[in-house]
């Protein structure tokens, strides 16, 4: 089965703090990747009541469907590819099962019937391995708001809490509580409402 489990710490940031660390690390030298996430949610918001979030992420012209839920290491996300065609189905509310997810939704006791698309959020991406890890700084537009967000993704907590602890210490960057992109996206959702 597709299947990891994702290690990442967030801290959201201003445009200032971004620049900061744009100038610290070498992000610069990498190239910008554009990322669209397509997120879905059931009638009854059990995706959310369990901590879980589905969506597609097109990237690179590829798109992926992932359901990402709560692991005690991180999250645990479960990937199934597919077309640009089935892709743009499931954005139409027109799902079809896919093999590797459904299990996992099947789990939660989630249909395909009880799905449904929520809207889409867009991301500049800029990536650099550091100190064994991936550094990410995001810059990300949904609705009318728009924010800035440094991650760290590595194979460890400990490894992961050091690099970023250390990057927002070195460009005098407050650690903040940071929830992740998909709950960024529900609250704005809800106040465009």
């Amino acid at each position: 089965m597709s299947q990891e489990i994702e290690i990442e710490f967030k801290n959201l940031l201003t445009e200032v703090e971004y620049d900061r660390i744009y100038q610290f690390l070498p992000f610069k030298s990498v190239e910008l990747i554009e990322q669209t996430n397509y997120y879905f949610e059931a009638g009854d918001l059990k995706l959310k009541s369990h901590g879980a979030a589905l969506r597609i992420r097109k990237k690179n012209d590829q798109w992926t469907l992932t359901l990402k839920q709560p692991h005690e290491d991180g999250l645990l996300e479960t990937h199934d590819s597919l077309t640009e065609e089935e892709a743009n189905l499931w954005i139409q509310n027109k799902m079809m099962v896919k093999t590797n997810v459904f299990k996992q939704l099947h789990e939660l006791g989630i249909s395909i019937e009880d799905l449904h698309y929520l809207g889409s959020l867009t991301t500049r991406r800029k990536e650099v391995e550091y100190q064994q890890t991936t550094v990410v700084l995001d810059h990300s537009l949904y609705y009318d708001k728009e924010d800035y967000e440094l991650e760290v993704e590595a194979s460890s907590q400990t490894a992961g809490k050091k690099v970023i602890r250390e990057i927002l210490e070195a460009c005098n960057i407050p650690e903040r509580e940071t929830d992740n992109k998909i709950k960024r996206f529900y609250k704005a959702k809800v106040q465009s409402e």
